[in-house]
């Protein structure tokens, strides 16, 4: 079984790279997610330009 969610981080307002609380977010939700028995396949950080939030999308799976 396969689980694809989005994890959207804070707004960017002069750059678009992942930052050490962006990091902090991720980690939690993977923790998570962990702990209900999911395993991380996948991940992409999806930047975003002008004042738009980026976003994680991660894919789990689970036997």
């Amino acid at each position: 079984m396969y689980k694809t969610e989005l994890l959207t981080v804070g707004n960017k307002f002069w750059s678009d790279k992942a930052n050490s609380d962006d990091a902090g977010v991720l980690d939690e939700l993977l923790n998570q997610r962990a702990e209900e028995g999911w395993e991380l396949v996948t991940y992409n950080y999806m930047a975003s330009s002008s004042l738009n939030k980026s976003a994680f999308i991660i894919t789990f799976r689970k036997n």
